[in-house]
């Protein structure tokens, strides 16, 4: 609460610092102003007399052509008289060269005429100008004065408003030396020991474990794994393919013996794999740093550095490979197949591959700077992070414009080479290799800048150790050794706990409740649950559906037993009052619901006996010695059997109800959790998204003040800037009219 007065007393103080200086320089801009219009009407009037000058010398001018103009009428009505007298041929010479000089001096007063119309004319134009420019001058000094009067009054308002902070401030400041007498008293004699006071020691303390930001960060981790692993597999069929093109093309190596600078460039390609592949180990290896009991930093991050240095080996190897890849296009535009429009392409490609090469040197530069945290700290402020991944992603981005740039110069290049007379099947499949790979490149490129932009501000989010009073700048030492307290810590509190005699162990309660509330784990539970009571069901239903047959069987093997029974009573007349009972008793017994297996009676000749096989035993009837089984007891043990049996499916029945109740009652428990668990995730969600708005509010609120102020004085600084660069244009004008002006007059003067 008090650091937070404090950030807000400062806040109101450089605010009303701000508008104390704004408001002076604001003063010290309308005086000049005033001074300067003042100046510019002295100046107006400085003109206004030289204008009257000058229209005075013109008067003077035009009098002066006048009396020329009678001196000449004068000189012609002479020439008149002398030309009557008929004198000599002297004075006849005398006249032609005063009528030369006439011709000439009326010319050249024609001439005069005509420049002092276009000065005439021009100081006109002139005059307008000045007119305007004093009309413009005097509009803008009414509206730097109306201005000046609303900053008069913002300034005012201002006043008021720092006016009421300073108070606000002294009852905060008041209450707060209350509140800082009340914690010094009960820190002296409640704290025995303050462990804040060094910042060195308070980063070794373990800080509070962020499950969450483990689980975003490893997920982040994996995801930047898999686009790095297509990348990779890009960089390397790119690399691949342009070595076994320059091996067939413009000079084909199986007959014929390529340049030196191919060869060189083709040895260096062969290399790639030593250089590509690295980094997918790297990232592999940076990925299985963060796991979830780690605190994933910066400045923790150690396996970051190793990473940072294979990007700058491969980064290396692209500088090294470019000088000759553009000698090899070159090579190319020499070939004499090589067309106007394919030179181009290739010219086109060399400035991409430039292009590429310097944006991976500005993400390799980046990179190294996230690198430096977990060795060297001090070598990069915890400020400059988030300017660090910005640039970043602004980097990834710009490789993505590029990637496309070459795969769509690249295609135009394929299609122009397609219609040459001396392609080959293999250049062509070679050229679609290429390109596939150019066009896989573009792909993953502008995949990691989106993912990379969607996942800025969880790079720019704040370390968990500067969110702690007291935690500075962590060293990767004080890193290491921090984890190393918090396993210590972790065993120690481990080994504290006992289990309590008759009830539950913690791990099994902790995996029993983790299995109530994950929702995943509970719904394959509840699934396999289903799943197995409706197989079993499925397996009811058959033996229902089998027992239902049987006793249709039974029934017609009953039928046809009656049959027989009623011919045998007929044949043998001895054994009718047996059989008549039996077929009675069988009568009776004629509904018997089912029957488990078939009781097949084999009728044979009446020399042989009889026999019937089930599960109830074995009947044999002879009808040589008239034996008759005896009914009661077959009756007897088929009611005992199916008794039996009704007690067995019931006692199955009674399971499986209390089953699906038991599994009914969980279900709507499970609902229940989970109906509860969505309202509070809805009820949190939307408090989130109100403080976000409310964030998003004040934020915007600020930045639009500011902007309003800035905007203010620099539209008052540019303002004032344009009239005076306007003034002075104006006047520099002025002043080479009037000197050309007064040039051209001093010529005139100098005519007889």
């Amino acid at each position: 609460m008090a650091a937070d007065l404090h950030a807000k007393y400062q806040k109101l103080a450089q605010e009303y610092s701000k508008l104390r200086a704004q408001n002076q320089v604001l003063k010290k801009a309308v005086v000049d102003e005033q001074g300067q219009g003042a100046s510019l009407k002295e100046e107006l009037k400085m003109k206004d007399q030289s204008v009257r000058k000058l229209q005075q010398e013109m008067d003077s001018l035009t009098f002066r052509n006048q009396q020329l103009a009678k001196r000449v009428e004068l000189l012609q009505e002479e020439l008149v008289t002398t030309e009557a007298k008929g004198k000599k041929s002297k004075i006849q010479e005398a006249q032609a060269k005063h009528r030369q000089t006439e011709t000439d001096l009326r010319e050249r007063l024609l001439i005069l005429e005509k420049d002092a119309m276009q000065h005439k004319a021009v100081i006109d134009g002139l005059k307008m100008k000045y007119m305007d420019t004093i009309e413009k001058l005097q509009n803008d000094k009414a509206n730097l004065e109306v201005k000046s009067q609303s900053l008069e009054r913002e300034a005012k308002d201002c006043r008021l408003r720092t006016e009421e902070c300073q108070q606000q401030l002294r009852n905060i400041h008041t209450d707060l030396s209350s509140r800082l007498d009340q914690s010094l008293s009960i820190i002296q004699d409640k704290v025995p020991f303050n462990d804040t006071s060094c910042a060195e020691y308070s980063t070794l303390d373990v800080p509070v474990h962020d499950r969450r930001h483990q689980l975003k960060a490893r997920d982040v981790s994996g995801q930047a794994l898999a686009f790095l692993r297509d990348l990779v597999g890009a960089l390397l069929n790119l690399h691949t393919y342009t070595e076994q093109r320059i091996q067939i093309y413009p000079i084909d190596s199986a007959t014929d013996t390529i340049s030196p600078l191919n060869q060189k460039f083709s040895e260096y390609l062969h290399e790639n794999a030593s250089y590509v592949r690295p980094l997918e180990e790297g990232m592999l290896n940076l990925f299985e740093s963060i796991t979830e009991e780690t605190v994933t930093t910066l400045e923790t991050t150690v396996k970051l550095k190793p990473f940072s240095d294979v990007f700058t080996t491969y980064v290396y190897f692209l500088k090294k490979i470019l000088p000759y890849q553009l000698k090899s296009l070159e090579e190319e535009c020499e070939y004499s197949v090589c067309t106007a429009n394919l030179q181009a392409r290739n010219i086109e490609l060399q400035s991409d591959m430039k292009k590429m090469t310097a944006v991976f040197e500005k993400l390799q530069v980046y990179i190294s700077l996230l690198a430096l945290p977990s060795t060297k700290p001090e070598m990069l402020l915890q400020t400059n992070y988030n300017v660090v991944f910005t640039q970043l992603a602004a980097c990834l981005h710009s490789l993505h414009d590029v990637m496309k740039d070459i795969s769509k110069h690249y295609s135009k290049k394929v299609s122009l080479e397609q219609e040459l007379p001396t392609i080959t099947q293999k250049l062509k499949n070679t050229n679609d290799c290429i390109l596939s790979s150019v066009v896989a490149l573009s792909n993953v490129t502008g995949k990691i800048g989106t993912f990379f932009s969607n996942n800025l501000d969880f790079f720019t989010v704040p370390s968990v150790y500067s969110s702690r009073i007291g935690m500075g700048v962590i060293d990767p030492l004080a890193a290491e050794c921090m984890l190393g307290n918090k396993k210590k810590a972790a065993a120690y509190i481990k080994t504290l706990k006992k289990p309590r005699p008759g009830s539950v162990p913690y791990e099994e309660a902790l995996a029993n409740r983790k299995t109530i509330l994950s929702s995943t784990e509970s719904r394959e539970g509840l699934s396999q649950q289903v799943q197995q009571s409706q197989e079993k069901i499925a397996k009811l239903e058959q033996e229902k559906e089998h027992w239902m047959l049987e006793a249709q069987l039974a029934k017609i093997k009953l039928e046809k037993e009656n049959q027989r029974l009623t011919e045998l009573e007929s044949q043998l007349k001895p054994t009718v009052t047996g059989k008549m009972t039996f077929v009675g008793a069988v009568q009776e017994n004629g509904t018997i619901p089912k029957l488990e297996e078939e009781l097949p009676l084999v009728e044979k000749d009446s020399k042989e006996p009889v026999r019937s096989t089930s599960l109830v035993g074995m009947l044999t009837t002879s009808t040589i010695n008239n034996e008759i089984p005896d009914v009661e007891s077959r009756e007897q043990l088929i009611k005992n059997h199916y008794m039996m049996r009704v007690a067995e499916l019931t006692s199955q029945l009674q399971i499986g109800d209390s089953k699906s109740v038991h599994f009914y009652a969980e279900c709507r428990a499970l609902a229940k959790r989970l109906a509860l668990a969505e309202k509070s995730r809805e009820a949190l969600l939307d408090e989130i998204k109100v403080a976000n708005q409310n964030i998003v509010r004040l934020q915007d609120e600020l930045m639009t003040t500011k902007r309003s102020y800035e905007d203010q004085l620099s539209m008052m600084s540019d303002h004032l800037c344009s009239v005076r660069t306007h003034f002075y244009s104006y006047y520099l004008a002025y002043v080479v009219s009037c000197k050309l002006l007064k040039d051209d007059f001093e010529i005139v003067g100098k005519i007889p």
